[in-house]
């Protein structure tokens, strides 16, 4: 299709998306738009007309300088230091849009460690004898947030994807347990992947129209708790630690809802974290350890949420 054709289909709004209402759902497979077609007439050019526009003008040394281009189409314009704020909002947004094109209400958030294997995986992160014993016992949490994600999936069938929907961090271990859980029973997930200096893909479990990849760390657990009625947390890292702590923190303090905060694995959390002791040494309140909930298997976890959320189980 050439660049005139482009611009005309444009302008008459040919292959947008109309504008959706209500909030339904998206069916899965179907991508969604940044452009939708409004009901407004507006005589004014699209700036996807005008980016399209920008790429036929003739070359001369004004044109091909670097002052010269759309600023919005600018990359190396858009990563300046300066420009920090602007992609603060931008990684804000996008997955915002996004998450709302397709219908997601609510979350289920299921966090744990990438070096977890799955059962019968050799543990290839051990650097010794001691952590290959160890890792290769923990894949019995990665079995089990493989069957919560499930459980939690089949219940967010019942609301046509809405709600309960599994969200992860998008890469190995753990997360990748709880993508799989859900595409297992063919249903959608979320998964908030990074930058990181090593090379990471995200996990082929993951539907791919809400795969999306953050450069800043503070945006993209925000988005893992805009939307959580529920924090399940499996053995992990630092990364674990951090992302349990900040959602401890933000319901201690009453800045956001109390959603339950469910820990898998009471034997090893109650050996890397002394909760209790924190209570007596008097950093945290006695009622705070109430914000913490123990289980060993997904059924546990799930009847939590039901209980707190009025569902019906099974």
């Amino acid at each position: 299709m050439s660049a005139d054709k482009l611009v005309r289909e444009e302008k008459r709004g040919v292959n947008q998306r109309p504008a959706r209402r209500g909030g339904g759902v998206i069916a899965k497979g179907k991508s969604m738009s940044f452009t939708p077609k409004t009901e407004n007439w507006d005589p004014l050019p699209t700036s996807r007309t005008d980016t399209i526009r920008a790429r036929k003008t003739p070359s001369t040394p004004q044109t091909t300088a670097p002052a010269y281009r759309l600023a919005f189409a600018d990359e190396d314009f858009m990563c300046r230091e300066e420009l920090r704020p602007v992609r603060l909002q931008l990684e804000l947004l996008k997955p915002e849009m996004l998450l709302s094109e397709r219908g997601v209400k609510s979350t289920v958030v299921i966090q744990g460690g990438a070096r977890i294997p799955a059962p019968g995986e050799k543990p290839t992160a051990a650097r010794n004898e001691t952590q290959w014993r160890n890792l290769t016992a923990a894949s019995v949490y990665y079995e089990e947030a493989r069957k919560f994600a499930a459980l939690c999936s089949r219940h967010s069938a019942l609301s046509g994807y809405s709600e309960f929907v599994v969200m992860t961090g998008g890469g190995p271990g753990v997360m990748e347990a709880g993508n799989r859980g859900a595409s297992e029973i063919e249903a959608p997930s979320i998964g908030l992947n990074i930058v990181l200096p090593h090379e990471q893909a995200p996990n082929r479990y993951i539907d791919p129209e809400l795969c999306f990849n953050f450069h800043y760390f503070a945006i993209r657990k925000m988005h893992f708790l805009m939307r959580a009625k529920a924090v399940a947390v499996f053995p992990g890292g630092f990364g674990t630690m951090d992302e349990l702590f900040e959602t401890l923190t933000l319901i201690q303090t009453e800045r956001m809802d109390r959603v339950p905060v469910i820990l898998f694995g009471a034997e090893f959390w109650n050996r890397v974290v002394n909760f209790e002791e924190l209570a007596d040494f008097g950093t945290i309140a006695p009622e705070d350890l109430d914000l913490i909930s123990f289980v060993e298997t997904a059924e546990e976890a799930w009847s939590i949420i039901a209980e707190r959320y009025g569902v019906e189980t099974e």
